[in-house]
């Protein structure tokens, strides 16, 4: 037999399994109640739109052409929406600084591909989106810790660097309402980071699939803008910007975009080129459609049901978590982070919580690109009524009760 472990690849160590992709799994098992996936309600999905959509381009004389391969940048139509809607948020940019991807995943995929050599450094938060660090462990990087709030000169990191054999190519962030932690960084943290890559000659991975996802509080200028103003326009700017639709429209069409200089761009499309030559252009032409015509209001009415559910969580959570339990407190996105009293182990109580209380969440390690992080998970509002909030919290709160009283 063949023994395949002696031909793969050496990144191929590398890869691990999502720990969320296999919870999502529990959504088969009606009776849990599901904290776990940080996925978008379904329910809620612009079904009727997008039905509405594709009868109209099957049934017209683009139909053959939607059905056909298309350009690797993606199709004309959607590129020009995803074009006003960057205008919107303060990025004067056109078409040719514009990437459709297979979901904002692939952009990560793409990125890493693109920048990182082994040996070299990605600047990430602590804890930081798993499907990043997935995206980017193949391509063989180190990772050192990226703290908005604080003060570290940009040599330290450039020191650290040349230890690991490489330098640092990339800091990567989701600043607007982050997965996992559903935190926001304000407007001084935007600029600080700008101005550290600006020092280290890096650039800046903007991941903002939540931006539309705000609840409360004033909107703030993607770091993109805020990039392409300082340095004089998007062909000068160092920050690459990742969208995606999942979150507002739908996350089954696997449509997402890089907005960044048009150099990269041109760098970015031959990866696609050679990847899977292009994006569905069937699910690209609906996706247009449905955006023109429905964006905005879709977005308001799914973030008052949003904003209700994360209400009803940080109610629950004051209610009935123990005093030494801290969570976050999100002004938008889909999460709020808990820290445990030290000592529990979130991945065991996970175990515990599935066995006698049917409570799913994620725990928080994987989210720590060194593996620390036990005593923290996440929590996701989206897919929960008031009343499964309500009873799961209740739930976990007297497990976890129930766990420290055990360990003293």
């Amino acid at each position: 037999m063949t023994t395949w472990e002696s031909l793969y690849a050496r990144r191929a160590s590398r890869m691990r399994a999502s720990e969320i992709r296999e919870l999502l799994k529990l959504l088969d098992q009606p009776d849990v109640i599901n904290f776990a996936g940080g996925i978008p309600d379904q329910a809620l999905f612009p079904a009727e739109a997008f039905k509405d959509a594709y009868q109209e381009i099957l049934a017209g004389e683009g139909a053959g052409r939607a059905l056909q391969y298309g350009m690797s940048e993606g199709s004309a139509r959607l590129r020009n929406w995803i074009v006003s809607h960057m205008r919107r948020l303060g990025v004067e940019c056109g078409p040719e600084n514009i990437l459709v991807t297979s979901g904002s995943q692939q952009g990560l995929d793409y990125i890493g591909k693109l920048f990182l050599t082994e040996g070299d450094t990605a600047l990430v938060q602590w804890p930081t989106y798993l499907g990043a660090l997935q995206a980017f462990n193949a391509y063989e990087p180190g990772y050192d810790r990226l703290d908005p709030g604080a003060n570290r000169p940009a040599e330290d990191f450039a020191a650290a660097a040349r230890e690991r054999g490489g330098r640092i190519k990339f800091a990567y962030l989701s600043p607007d309402f982050a997965n996992p932690t559903g935190l926001t960084v304000d407007l001084a943290g935007r600029k600080r980071l700008l101005t550290l890559a600006g020092e280290l000659s890096c650039a800046v991975i903007e991941d903002s699939p939540y931006e539309s996802l705000r609840y409360d509080g004033e909107a703030l200028p993607p770091m993109l803008a805020l990039d392409c103003e300082a340095s004089g326009g998007i062909n000068n700017a160092r920050t690459l910007y990742c969208g995606s639709f999942s979150k507002s429209l739908s996350p089954g069409l696997r449509l997402g975009w890089i907005c960044a200089a048009a150099d990269v761009i041109s760098r970015l499309v031959l990866i696609k080129q050679a990847s899977d030559l292009n994006s569905p252009v069937l699910n690209q032409e609906a996706m247009a459609r449905v955006a023109e015509k429905v964006f905005e209001a879709h977005t308001a009415k799914t973030n008052a049901v949003y904003k209700a559910r994360r209400d009803a969580m940080l109610a629950a959570l004051e209610q009935h978590m123990p005093a030494d339990v801290s969570w976050t407190r999100p002004e938008g996105g889909m999460f709020i982070w808990m820290t445990l009293p030290e000592g529990l182990d979130a991945a065991a109580l996970l175990e515990t919580s599935i066995e006698t209380v049917r409570v799913a969440f994620v725990p928080g390690r994987a989210f720590h690109p060194d593996g620390t992080g036990a005593n923290t998970l996440r929590l996701s509002f989206s897919c929960n009524d008031y009343h499964k909030i309500e009873e799961g919290i209740s739930r976990l709160g007297r497990l976890i009760r129930e766990t420290v009283t055990s360990k003293l």
